[in-house]
């Protein structure tokens, strides 16, 4: 799998090449403005920053049920937690816990390669079990900047005390939201991910990451499919 900063570079110089050759639109906020290539450059270069960085972000999620992302360098670990589950990758092992009835059971496979960042097995796993992740936004607003027929209003906002910038997509007749701080992280979305509606708000973000966050819960029953070592 290429490196998740390679992906966002390749998508942001993919879009400024071709907005070269077709023109630019503009993103308006307050009469100032933006080029749709100039957007995606912006966004893609926060996030790809954010994944070298230390931070714990919880996010809000409808029914009042709460989201975590967590990352931590030196060694390098991520892990996104849900109402549902828990994906974990560390230089021990990447992870998956479920929750059925009153049992969670965690799986334990082989860890990321040594050159390779956790949170991108993280976001890969988590995107396969319908959660928004920060690659997913990114991808979605790069295909939009790429579509003449998008109508994209940017704006600036405050979110979980955060500055960041927010877009909203008129694609067709999909739309989405989604702000991005200036720190890297998502902000929030708004949208629908394979056809049904999700929603997710920042609510509170740190700089540092309690150790417990790359934990296996408490109680759960362990399955270790990592091969054995002589």
């Amino acid at each position: 799998m290429p490196a998740a900063s390679t992906t966002f570079r390749t998508l942001a110089v993919s879009a400024i090449t071709l907005l070269t050759v077709t023109g630019c639109q503009a993103l308006n906020d307050a009469g100032r403005a933006m080029g749709r290539a100039d957007i995606v450059n912006d966004l893609a270069a926060r996030m790809d920053r954010a994944l070298e960085s230390t931070y714990s972000a919880e996010y809000q999620l409808p029914g009042g049920k709460t989201a975590t992302i967590s990352q931590a360098q030196d060694p390098a670990r991520s892990a996104y937690a849900w109402p549902g589950g828990k994906f974990t990758a560390t230089e021990e092992a990447t992870t998956r816990c479920g929750v059925k009835g009153e049992r969670t059971t965690c799986v334990l496979d082989t860890p990321p390669a040594p050159n390779a960042k956790p949170s991108v097995a993280v976001f890969a796993a988590a995107e396969r079990e319908g959660l928004v992740t920060p690659p997913m936004v990114m991808g979605l607003l790069t295909t939009a900047a790429l579509d003449p027929s998008a109508v994209i209003t940017q704006s600036d906002t405050t979110v979980a005390g955060l500055h960041a910038t927010c877009v909203d997509i008129r694609q067709n007749a999909d739309a989405f939201a989604a702000c991005v701080t200036g720190e890297g992280t998502l902000g929030s979305f708004t949208g629908r991910i394979d056809g049904e509606p999700v929603e997710l708000a920042l609510s509170r973000y740190h700089e540092q990451v309690d150790g417990a966050a790359f934990d296996l819960p408490p109680g759960a029953d362990v399955v270790d499919r990592r091969p054995a070592t002589s």
